[in-house]
């Protein structure tokens, strides 16, 4: 399988208006529109399609985290930080444009976020995250975008992947979890693609690894 974006190319930064965060003293919600996303060659036994977008370097733990006159260390241990869960993607579809599933920040998040006909999104994890915001709190669905800590001395990495499965559709309902989401797809998986964007608010992060 192939998997691209007219938005950020493989291995390349991701543009500001794709993410929920963007630098401004020292951090202002951005325009948060989903990328453009295609794929192809998936196999021909293929009858729907899961999409996924997780960030691998979170830290592991928040004593610095967005604290003025700290900074987190690139060497803290990383977590994964769940942007994106879509199941049940038709088969016949096999492109989105730029912004078809989000095109804002919602303040306590997206309960019916757009997607293909069909499809079922997850929860992500700005639900954890705003958890007790007088403002923000809420259930997160669908895409939320790039927001990493703009004190992390390491420039985050967002994985997007487009999984072929062998079912139609998956028993999941809207808000599911990622660990639901990976029990349901076990066994199911023909294959999958993925790309790679990275981005940071902190100036000074480096790839550190």
């Amino acid at each position: 399988m192939q998997l691209r974006s007219d938005s950020f190319q493989d291995g390349q930064p991701i543009p500001a208006r794709y993410a929920f965060g963007k630098p401004g003293d020292p951090v202002t919600l951005s325009d948060n529109w989903s990328p453009h996303l295609a794929w192809k060659d998936a196999p021909l036994a293929t009858r729907s399609y899961v999409l996924t977008c997780i960030d691998t370097d979170v830290p592991s733990r928040g004593d610095d985290v967005n604290q003025p006159g700290r900074t987190v260390p690139a060497d803290l241990p990383r977590v994964e930080f769940v942007h994106w869960l879509m199941a049940n993607i038709p088969v016949e579809c096999g492109e989105l444009a730029a912004g078809a599933c989000s095109e804002s920040v919602v303040a306590r998040g997206k309960r019916a976020p757009y997607g293909p006909p069909g499809s079922v999104q997850g929860m992500n994890d700005f639900t954890g995250w705003f958890k007790g915001d007088a403002d923000m709190g809420g259930e997160y669905l669908g895409y939320d975008g790039p927001c990493p800590p703009w004190n992390d001395a390491l420039v985050h990495h967002y994985h997007f992947r487009i999984h072929a499965l062998d079912v139609s559709s998956l028993k999941l309902a809207d808000g599911f979890t990622l660990a639901e989401l990976r029990n349901a797809m076990e066994g199911h998986v023909l294959d999958e693609a993925e790309i790679v964007g990275s981005y940071a608010i902190n100036p000074a992060a480096t790839n550190g690894k």
